[in-house]
């Protein structure tokens, strides 16, 4: 099994800046792509940003482009995801994700973290 710990959540001010770190470890093969999902109060989860195995290839949602850089270090096994200008509508627990597989011979797996809060807050 594959464990995602999140960190670098907290209170933040209007165009504040925050970092988020996304360790992954346990029986880990190859690690595919890895992603920023989040979810605000009432609302579904969606996809922030994600980015490929090996980096070169990043998505943002719109509302987020300009502001929020992905990026991932391989030989840690961890996804970051800084993000600067940060609005109120901003505020959600964020949710790393991975793509994983634990054996060369496994199929890939959906894995999740259990989240951090986010709270952007003057």
């Amino acid at each position: 099994q594959v464990q995602l710990v999140e960190s670098g959540g907290g209170l933040v001010q209007p165009g504040g800046t925050r970092r988020l770190s996304c360790a992954a470890s346990g029986s880990i093969f190859s690690i595919q792509t890895m992603a920023w999902y989040r979810q605000a109060p009432g609302k579904e989860r969606e996809l922030v940003a994600d980015v490929s195995w090996d980096g070169r290839n990043t998505y943002y949602k719109n509302a987020v482009a300009g502001r929020f850089t992905i990026s991932r270090d391989n030989a840690k096994n961890t996804v970051y995801l800084r993000m600067n200008n940060l609005k109120p509508e901003d505020t959600a627990v964020y949710y790393c994700y991975a793509a994983a597989k634990v054996t060369a011979l496994s199929s890939i797996g959906n894995y999740w973290g259990q989240g951090t809060q986010v709270t952007v807050s003057s």
